[in-house]
Protein backbone atom coordinates (compact mmCIF):
# COMPACT_ATOMS: atom_id res chain seq x y z
CA UNK A 1 0.00 0.00 0.00
CA UNK A 2 1.30 3.45 -0.96
CA UNK A 3 -0.13 6.54 0.73
CA UNK A 4 -0.02 9.75 -1.32
CA UNK A 5 -2.89 11.75 0.21
CA UNK A 6 -0.94 13.66 2.83
CA UNK A 7 -2.81 16.92 2.24
CA UNK A 8 -5.87 15.14 3.66
CA UNK A 9 -3.97 13.82 6.68
CA UNK A 10 -0.49 12.58 7.48
CA UNK A 11 0.61 9.41 9.31
CA UNK A 12 1.44 10.16 12.93
CA UNK A 13 5.14 10.35 13.64
CA UNK A 14 6.84 8.04 16.12
CA UNK A 15 7.82 10.99 18.32
CA UNK A 16 4.22 12.18 18.50
CA UNK A 17 2.93 8.72 19.42
CA UNK A 18 5.64 8.32 22.06
CA UNK A 19 4.95 11.72 23.60
CA UNK A 20 1.20 11.08 23.70
CA UNK A 21 1.62 7.62 25.17
CA UNK A 22 3.78 8.97 27.99
CA UNK A 23 1.17 11.57 28.92
CA UNK A 24 -1.68 9.07 28.78
CA UNK A 25 0.23 6.68 31.02
CA UNK A 26 1.59 9.18 33.53
CA UNK A 27 -0.59 12.31 33.57
CA UNK A 28 -4.32 11.86 33.97
CA UNK A 29 -5.20 14.99 35.94
CA UNK A 30 -7.37 17.83 34.63
CA UNK A 31 -5.18 20.89 33.98
CA UNK A 32 -7.85 23.06 35.65
CA UNK A 33 -7.82 21.10 38.92
CA UNK A 34 -5.88 22.55 41.84
CA UNK A 35 -4.72 19.29 43.45
CA UNK A 36 -1.37 17.64 42.74
CA UNK A 37 -2.53 15.64 39.74
CA UNK A 38 -4.12 18.74 38.23
CA UNK A 39 -1.03 20.85 38.87
CA UNK A 40 1.11 18.24 37.12
CA UNK A 41 -1.17 18.39 34.07
CA UNK A 42 -1.30 22.18 34.23
CA UNK A 43 2.49 22.35 34.21
CA UNK A 44 2.65 20.23 31.03
CA UNK A 45 0.03 22.43 29.42
CA UNK A 46 1.92 25.64 30.24
CA UNK A 47 5.20 24.18 28.98
CA UNK A 48 3.58 23.06 25.72
CA UNK A 49 2.10 26.52 25.18
CA UNK A 50 5.45 28.17 25.89
CA UNK A 51 7.35 25.88 23.53
CA UNK A 52 4.81 26.32 20.75
CA UNK A 53 4.95 30.09 21.17
CA UNK A 54 8.73 30.00 20.89
CA UNK A 55 8.51 28.01 17.66
CA UNK A 56 6.24 30.70 16.20
CA UNK A 57 8.29 33.60 17.52
CA UNK A 58 5.55 34.88 19.81
CA UNK A 59 4.44 34.83 23.47
CA UNK A 60 2.38 32.10 25.19
CA UNK A 61 -0.65 34.35 25.73
CA UNK A 62 -1.15 34.45 21.95
CA UNK A 63 -1.60 30.67 21.63
CA UNK A 64 -5.00 29.00 22.02
CA UNK A 65 -5.44 25.25 21.64
CA UNK A 66 -8.37 24.13 19.47
CA UNK A 67 -9.72 20.92 17.96
CA UNK A 68 -8.15 21.74 14.58
CA UNK A 69 -8.27 24.02 11.56
CA UNK A 70 -12.05 24.16 11.22
CA UNK A 71 -12.59 25.31 14.80
CA UNK A 72 -9.69 27.74 14.54
CA UNK A 73 -11.10 29.30 11.38
CA UNK A 74 -14.59 29.57 12.85
CA UNK A 75 -13.27 31.05 16.09
CA UNK A 76 -11.17 33.71 14.38
CA UNK A 77 -13.65 34.71 11.69
CA UNK A 78 -16.88 34.62 13.68
CA UNK A 79 -15.31 35.76 16.93
CA UNK A 80 -13.60 38.78 15.41
CA UNK A 81 -16.39 39.84 13.06
CA UNK A 82 -19.15 39.70 15.67
CA UNK A 83 -16.99 41.63 18.13
CA UNK A 84 -16.29 44.37 15.55
CA UNK A 85 -19.47 44.47 13.46
CA UNK A 86 -20.26 48.03 14.56
CA UNK A 87 -17.06 49.14 12.81
CA UNK A 88 -18.04 47.53 9.52
CA UNK A 89 -19.52 44.41 7.97
CA UNK A 90 -17.27 43.88 4.96
CA UNK A 91 -15.01 40.82 4.67
CA UNK A 92 -12.51 39.95 1.93
CA UNK A 93 -11.53 36.39 1.09
CA UNK A 94 -10.60 34.36 -1.99
CA UNK A 95 -12.42 31.84 -4.16
CA UNK A 96 -9.81 29.15 -3.46
CA UNK A 97 -10.26 29.00 0.32
CA UNK A 98 -11.12 25.86 2.24
CA UNK A 99 -14.83 25.35 2.95
CA UNK A 100 -14.09 25.96 6.63
CA UNK A 101 -13.46 29.60 5.67
CA UNK A 102 -15.93 30.06 2.82
CA UNK A 103 -18.89 28.52 4.65
CA UNK A 104 -18.05 30.35 7.89
CA UNK A 105 -18.08 33.68 6.08
CA UNK A 106 -21.30 32.71 4.29
CA UNK A 107 -22.84 32.03 7.71
CA UNK A 108 -22.06 35.62 8.72
CA UNK A 109 -23.50 36.89 5.43
CA UNK A 110 -26.71 34.87 5.72
CA UNK A 111 -27.43 35.39 9.42
CA UNK A 112 -25.79 38.67 10.42
CA UNK A 113 -25.93 40.82 7.27
CA UNK A 114 -22.21 40.88 6.48
CA UNK A 115 -20.93 41.53 2.95
CA UNK A 116 -18.10 39.59 1.33
CA UNK A 117 -15.81 40.28 -1.61
CA UNK A 118 -14.43 37.03 -3.01
CA UNK A 119 -11.20 37.49 -4.95
CA UNK A 120 -10.88 35.38 -8.10
CA UNK A 121 -7.46 34.11 -9.25
CA UNK A 122 -5.67 35.97 -12.04
CA UNK A 123 -3.55 33.61 -14.14
CA UNK A 124 -3.90 30.96 -11.42
CA UNK A 125 -2.61 33.34 -8.74
CA UNK A 126 -4.07 35.49 -5.97
CA UNK A 127 -2.30 38.85 -5.99
CA UNK A 128 -1.79 41.23 -3.09
CA UNK A 129 -2.92 44.07 -5.35
CA UNK A 130 -6.31 42.41 -5.67
CA UNK A 131 -6.73 42.50 -1.91
CA UNK A 132 -5.62 46.12 -1.78
CA UNK A 133 -8.08 47.12 -4.49
CA UNK A 134 -10.96 45.38 -2.69
CA UNK A 135 -10.37 47.13 0.65
CA UNK A 136 -13.11 49.51 1.81
CA UNK A 137 -13.52 51.78 4.80
CA UNK A 138 -15.89 49.21 6.34
CA UNK A 139 -13.63 46.19 5.72
CA UNK A 140 -12.95 44.61 9.09
CA UNK A 141 -11.36 41.28 8.12
CA UNK A 142 -9.25 39.78 5.32
CA UNK A 143 -9.02 35.98 5.33
CA UNK A 144 -6.70 34.01 3.06
CA UNK A 145 -4.95 30.67 3.20
CA UNK A 146 -1.16 30.42 3.29
CA UNK A 147 -0.96 27.50 0.85
CA UNK A 148 -3.81 25.95 -1.08
CA UNK A 149 -4.79 22.43 -0.08
CA UNK A 150 -5.62 21.32 -3.64
CA UNK A 151 -2.87 22.90 -5.75
CA UNK A 152 -0.10 23.85 -3.32
CA UNK A 153 -0.26 27.46 -4.54
CA UNK A 154 1.34 29.91 -2.12
CA UNK A 155 -0.42 33.20 -1.48
CA UNK A 156 1.50 36.50 -0.99
CA UNK A 157 1.06 36.57 2.78
CA UNK A 158 3.85 39.02 3.60
CA UNK A 159 2.69 41.46 0.91
CA UNK A 160 -0.90 41.36 2.12
CA UNK A 161 0.25 41.79 5.70
CA UNK A 162 2.26 44.84 4.67
CA UNK A 163 -0.74 46.36 2.89
CA UNK A 164 -2.95 45.82 5.94
CA UNK A 165 -0.55 47.72 8.17
CA UNK A 166 -2.08 50.80 6.56
CA UNK A 167 -5.66 49.61 7.14
CA UNK A 168 -7.55 48.73 10.35
CA UNK A 169 -8.81 45.40 8.99
CA UNK A 170 -7.52 42.29 10.78
CA UNK A 171 -5.72 39.58 8.82
CA UNK A 172 -6.66 35.92 9.29
CA UNK A 173 -4.48 33.25 7.66
CA UNK A 174 -5.42 29.58 7.35
CA UNK A 175 -1.94 28.03 7.55
CA UNK A 176 -3.11 24.42 7.80
CA UNK A 177 -1.24 23.25 4.67
CA UNK A 178 1.89 25.34 5.25
CA UNK A 179 2.79 25.04 8.92
CA UNK A 180 5.84 22.85 9.43
CA UNK A 181 6.78 22.95 5.75
CA UNK A 182 8.11 26.51 5.45
CA UNK A 183 9.16 29.11 8.05
CA UNK A 184 6.12 30.90 9.51
CA UNK A 185 6.31 33.63 12.15
CA UNK A 186 2.96 35.44 12.28
CA UNK A 187 4.20 38.62 13.94
CA UNK A 188 6.84 39.14 11.26
CA UNK A 189 4.24 38.58 8.53
CA UNK A 190 1.62 40.97 9.88
CA UNK A 191 -0.85 38.19 10.68
CA UNK A 192 -3.49 38.80 13.37
CA UNK A 193 -4.98 35.28 13.41
CA UNK A 194 -3.33 32.06 12.25
CA UNK A 195 -4.87 28.60 12.33
CA UNK A 196 -3.16 25.22 12.20
CA UNK A 197 -4.11 21.55 12.55
CA UNK A 198 -1.76 18.87 13.91
CA UNK A 199 -2.78 16.02 11.63
CA UNK A 200 -1.35 17.88 8.64
CA UNK A 201 2.18 17.72 10.09
CA UNK A 202 2.29 14.16 11.47
CA UNK A 203 0.50 14.92 14.73
CA UNK A 204 -2.80 13.52 16.02
CA UNK A 205 -6.22 14.31 14.60
CA UNK A 206 -8.62 16.48 16.60
CA UNK A 207 -6.09 19.01 17.88
CA UNK A 208 -4.78 22.30 16.52
CA UNK A 209 -4.02 25.83 17.59
CA UNK A 210 -5.01 29.40 16.94
CA UNK A 211 -2.52 32.25 17.11
CA UNK A 212 -4.21 35.55 17.96
CA UNK A 213 -2.32 38.82 18.20
CA UNK A 214 -4.76 40.07 20.84
CA UNK A 215 -7.74 38.95 22.92
CA UNK A 216 -10.02 41.19 20.88
CA UNK A 217 -12.45 38.52 19.67
CA UNK A 218 -15.55 36.84 21.04
CA UNK A 219 -15.39 33.32 22.44
CA UNK A 220 -16.70 30.64 20.10
CA UNK A 221 -17.21 27.89 22.70
CA UNK A 222 -18.78 28.70 26.05
CA UNK A 223 -19.04 26.95 29.40
CA UNK A 224 -15.62 27.18 31.04
CA UNK A 225 -12.61 29.40 31.69
CA UNK A 226 -10.03 27.32 29.82
CA UNK A 227 -7.67 28.85 27.25
CA UNK A 228 -7.66 32.29 28.87
CA UNK A 229 -11.48 32.22 28.93
CA UNK A 230 -11.53 32.08 25.11
CA UNK A 231 -12.17 28.37 24.50
CA UNK A 232 -14.28 26.42 26.97
CA UNK A 233 -13.62 22.71 27.42
CA UNK A 234 -11.01 20.53 29.09
CA UNK A 235 -7.79 20.63 27.10
CA UNK A 236 -6.77 17.46 25.26
CA UNK A 237 -3.38 17.36 26.96
CA UNK A 238 -2.03 14.18 25.37
CA UNK A 239 -2.90 15.44 21.88
CA UNK A 240 -1.41 18.86 22.61
CA UNK A 241 1.88 17.29 23.67
CA UNK A 242 1.82 15.01 20.62
CA UNK A 243 1.17 17.98 18.34
CA UNK A 244 4.10 19.88 19.79
CA UNK A 245 6.43 16.88 19.40
CA UNK A 246 5.42 16.43 15.76
CA UNK A 247 5.83 20.12 14.91
CA UNK A 248 9.23 20.35 16.61
CA UNK A 249 10.48 17.41 14.59
CA UNK A 250 9.15 18.83 11.33
CA UNK A 251 10.71 22.22 11.99
CA UNK A 252 14.07 20.68 12.92
CA UNK A 253 14.12 18.83 9.59
CA UNK A 254 12.30 21.49 7.59
CA UNK A 255 14.95 22.26 4.97
CA UNK A 256 15.88 18.62 4.42
CA UNK A 257 12.22 17.60 4.23
CA UNK A 258 11.45 20.33 1.70
CA UNK A 259 14.37 19.29 -0.51
CA UNK A 260 13.43 15.61 -0.26
CA UNK A 261 9.83 16.27 -1.31
CA UNK A 262 10.98 18.55 -4.11
CA UNK A 263 13.24 15.77 -5.37
CA UNK A 264 10.33 13.32 -5.25
CA UNK A 265 8.18 15.62 -7.36
CA UNK A 266 10.98 16.14 -9.90
CA UNK A 267 11.69 12.41 -10.16
CA UNK A 268 8.00 11.58 -10.56
CA UNK A 269 7.44 14.06 -13.37
CA UNK A 270 10.59 12.82 -15.11
CA UNK A 271 9.21 9.28 -15.01
CA UNK A 272 6.02 10.42 -16.73
CA UNK A 273 7.93 11.01 -19.94
CA UNK A 274 5.73 9.87 -22.81
CA UNK A 275 2.50 10.47 -20.89
CA UNK A 276 0.43 13.53 -21.75
CA UNK A 277 -0.38 15.58 -18.66
CA UNK A 278 -0.74 19.13 -17.37
CA UNK A 279 -0.19 20.72 -13.95
CA UNK A 280 -2.72 22.88 -12.16
CA UNK A 281 -0.82 25.52 -10.24
CA UNK A 282 0.63 28.99 -10.36
CA UNK A 283 4.20 30.16 -10.32
CA UNK A 284 4.56 30.08 -6.52
CA UNK A 285 3.72 26.74 -4.94
CA UNK A 286 4.75 24.08 -2.46
CA UNK A 287 6.12 20.79 -3.85
CA UNK A 288 4.10 18.90 -1.24
CA UNK A 289 0.93 19.12 -3.36
CA UNK A 290 0.89 18.13 -7.02
CA UNK A 291 -2.39 18.70 -8.84
CA UNK A 292 -2.09 16.96 -12.18
CA UNK A 293 -4.48 16.22 -15.02
CA UNK A 294 -4.42 13.61 -17.75
CA UNK A 295 -6.37 14.58 -20.90
CA UNK A 296 -9.24 12.23 -21.65
CA UNK A 297 -8.93 10.40 -18.31
CA UNK A 298 -11.83 10.73 -15.86
CA UNK A 299 -10.42 11.41 -12.42
CA UNK A 300 -12.99 9.32 -10.53
CA UNK A 301 -12.16 6.22 -12.56
CA UNK A 302 -8.44 6.91 -12.28
CA UNK A 303 -8.78 7.26 -8.52
CA UNK A 304 -10.62 3.93 -8.33
CA UNK A 305 -8.09 2.05 -10.44
CA UNK A 306 -5.17 3.41 -8.43
CA UNK A 307 -6.97 2.45 -5.23
CA UNK A 308 -7.40 -1.09 -6.54
CA UNK A 309 -3.64 -1.10 -7.20
CA UNK A 310 -3.00 -0.12 -3.57
CA UNK A 311 -2.20 3.55 -4.17
CA UNK A 312 -4.09 6.28 -2.31
CA UNK A 313 -4.44 9.72 -3.89
CA UNK A 314 -7.44 12.07 -4.14
CA UNK A 315 -9.30 14.45 -6.42
CA UNK A 316 -9.16 17.36 -3.98
CA UNK A 317 -10.21 18.30 -0.47
CA UNK A 318 -11.01 15.47 1.92
CA UNK A 319 -13.68 17.59 3.62
CA UNK A 320 -16.46 16.89 1.13
CA UNK A 321 -18.16 13.90 2.78
CA UNK A 322 -16.02 11.30 1.01
CA UNK A 323 -17.48 11.90 -2.43
CA UNK A 324 -15.86 12.79 -5.73
CA UNK A 325 -17.10 16.22 -6.74
CA UNK A 326 -15.78 19.02 -8.91
CA UNK A 327 -13.14 21.19 -7.30
CA UNK A 328 -14.23 24.74 -6.50
CA UNK A 329 -10.54 25.65 -6.54
CA UNK A 330 -9.97 24.47 -10.11
CA UNK A 331 -13.28 26.02 -11.13
CA UNK A 332 -12.06 29.38 -9.82
CA UNK A 333 -8.76 28.96 -11.65
CA UNK A 334 -9.99 27.63 -15.01
CA UNK A 335 -13.77 28.10 -15.20
CA UNK A 336 -16.78 25.88 -14.57
CA UNK A 337 -16.66 24.34 -18.05
CA UNK A 338 -12.99 23.37 -18.02
CA UNK A 339 -12.23 19.71 -18.65
CA UNK A 340 -9.61 19.96 -15.92
CA UNK A 341 -12.35 19.64 -13.29
CA UNK A 342 -13.04 16.06 -14.38
CA UNK A 343 -9.50 15.08 -15.34
CA UNK A 344 -7.37 16.27 -12.43
CA UNK A 345 -6.16 14.43 -9.34
CA UNK A 346 -4.19 15.51 -6.29
CA UNK A 347 -0.99 13.72 -5.32
CA UNK A 348 0.20 15.01 -1.95
CA UNK A 349 3.57 14.06 -0.53
CA UNK A 350 5.28 13.84 2.83
CA UNK A 351 8.90 13.30 3.87
CA UNK A 352 7.97 9.69 4.60
CA UNK A 353 7.36 8.99 0.93
CA UNK A 354 10.16 7.43 -1.08
CA UNK A 355 11.45 7.49 -4.64
CA UNK A 356 10.16 3.93 -4.92
CA UNK A 357 6.65 5.10 -4.02
CA UNK A 358 6.65 7.64 -6.83
CA UNK A 359 8.24 5.17 -9.25
CA UNK A 360 5.41 2.73 -8.57
CA UNK A 361 2.82 5.47 -9.04
CA UNK A 362 4.33 6.53 -12.38
CA UNK A 363 4.55 2.94 -13.56
CA UNK A 364 0.94 2.23 -12.57
CA UNK A 365 -0.31 5.42 -14.23
CA UNK A 366 1.44 4.43 -17.45
CA UNK A 367 -0.20 1.02 -17.32
CA UNK A 368 -3.64 2.59 -16.81
CA UNK A 369 -3.30 5.48 -19.23
CA UNK A 370 -0.81 4.05 -21.69
CA UNK A 371 2.43 5.65 -22.73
Amino acid sequence: MIYLDNAATTPMSAVAISAMTKVMQETHGNPSSIHGHGRQAGKLLREARQELAQLLGTKPQHIFFTSGGTEGNNTAIIGYCLRHQEQGKHIITTAIEHHAVLETIDYLVQHFGFEVTIIQPENQEILAQQIQKALRDDTILVSTMFANNETGNLLPIAEIGQILKQHPAAYHVDAVQAIGKIPIHPEELGIDFLTASAHKFHGPKGIGFLYASSMDFDSYLHGGDQEQKKRAGTENLAAIVGMLAALKEDLEKQEDNFQHVQNLETAFLAELEGVQYYLNRGQHHLPYVLNIGFPGQKNDLLLLRLDLAGISISTGSACTAGIVQSSHVLEAMYGANSKRLKESVRISLSPENTVEDLHTLAKTLKEIIGG
